[in-house]
């Protein structure tokens, strides 16, 4: 997530992005947002334990990705796009921030 709220607030640009030949409809961008925010946890959950990383995250993009049907340069096309576009990204961070919440209520309900 981290990459991803650096990406939010490095985009100055307030040009009109038109919309990427694979446009990623707010809910698919969500599930995928989702899924990236997952792995970019569980990666520096194994960091602060000293869990070694290596490849970790690509390979877990490269899943995510596979799973959606899409690749790197589909998604940040429209990473672009939506951060061009702050209300569908407001939209989309919200909807992926209850996500993770809800998945994390979830684990602590089974331990």
């Amino acid at each position: 997530m981290s990459v991803l709220l650096l990406l939010l607030s490095c985009d100055d640009k307030r040009e009109k992005v038109t919309a990427p030949s694979v446009l990623l409809s707010e809910k698919e961008m969500v599930d995928v947002m989702t899924d990236v925010y997952i792995i970019e946890n569980a990666i520096n959950h194994r960091r602060g334990k000293n869990i070694k990383v290596t490849n970790l995250k690509t390979k877990g993009f490269d899943e995510v990705f596979s799973h959606y049907g899409i690749n790197d340069s589909i998604f940040l096309v429209n990473l672009d796009y939506y951060n061009a576009n702050p209300e569908k990204m407001k939209i989309v961070m919200d909807s992926v921030n209850k996500n993770f919440q809800r998945i994390q209520k979830d684990l602590k309900s089974k331990k």
